[in-house]
């Protein structure tokens, strides 16, 4: 389900002595099936993006194309558009309510008027895709659970609607480094597996070096870099410009390359710069 954002430019309280521009001028293309993240520091536009692409904001100008449908044209019925796009909120276990996992999980599926027996079967494969198994977690309530496992329920609400893009505004935000780790693999299953497209905003340059297929980064109201991990970590005067930086172990690897050392110039994780370390030594020792 491809994306394309063409001009896109969003100002909030418009003609007010609090006017501001939240987007200028966004271009970019989202393929079907991508793991695009979007990072950028507060106030930058991320999440204002990601709620136009949902349809709960409108553009005060430029069009927004999902599956080229253009979804800014006013004969769009923007409930159908959400049915295809789930947008799970920063911290989104806030929000649950029901007494159990299973009823929480089914809320929006029943609220689409499907049938129980459909319900059902939408509840238990919302719950094996993010990871909780059905008969140990359904008649648990959600305040038992830990941080992450609530996070994973919240994602699981909006799953069961079968959307085929996810949006997810810092879906590690508040989580140890375990819990992290959990959804985010999670998250990365749910392309790999089952084909979804992801959008993903998120401020760690270590989790984006875990996921990305396509890296937009945000500055000012606009998108000032994109492309895959490579095109946009190695950029790292611009990053470090704009207050961002790339993940610690480029730097680490950067540092080898200017000492000499064959390190390979798209090492983001420590799992590829541990590989990559290992490759160079045994070829030096081997000579």
């Amino acid at each position: 389900m491809p994306i394309k954002i063409e001009n896109l430019t969003y100002t909030y309280m418009p003609g007010t002595p609090f006017e501001k521009k939240a987007l200028d001028n966004i271009n970019i293309t989202i393929e079907d099936g991508e793991f695009a993240v979007f990072i950028g520091h507060t106030g930058s536009g991320k999440s204002t993006l990601i709620q136009q692409i949902n349809g709960l904001l409108k553009p005060t100008s430029g069009n927004i194309f999902i599956d080229d449908v253009d979804i800014t044209n006013k004969a769009v019925k923007l409930n159908d558009i959400r049915k295809k796009v789930g947008l799970v909120f920063q911290y989104p276990e806030y929000q649950l309510f029901e007494e159990t996992i299973e009823k929480d999980i089914a809320f929006g599926p029943k609220n689409m008027g499907l049938s129980e027996e459909e319900v059902s079967i939408r509840v238990r494969k919302a719950m094996k895709m993010v990871g909780l198994e059905y008969e140990i977690f359904k008649d648990k309530s959600p305040f038992e659970l830990s941080g992450g496992q609530k996070r994973r329920v919240a994602i699981a609400g909006v799953v069961a609607m079968e959307p085929r893009v996810l949006i997810l505004d810092e879906p590690t935000a508040g989580l140890d480094p375990k819990g992290r780790d959990d959804i985010l693999y999670e998250i990365k299953k749910l392309q790999k597996e089952y084909k979804m497209t992801i959008i993903l905003v998120s401020h760690s340059m270590e989790d984006v070096a875990k996921i990305a297929d396509k890296v937009f980064v945000m500055y000012d109201s606009k998108c000032i870099l994109s492309g895959n991990l490579d095109e946009v970590f190695n950029e790292i005067d611009t990053l470090e410009k704009v207050g961002l930086a790339v993940p610690k172990v480029t730097y680490l690897t950067r540092k080898l390359r200017e000492k000499g050392f064959d390190i390979s110039n798209d090492v983001f994780t420590i799992e590829a710069a541990k590989k990559e370390i290992l490759r160079v030594l045994e070829s030096a020792k081997n000579d």
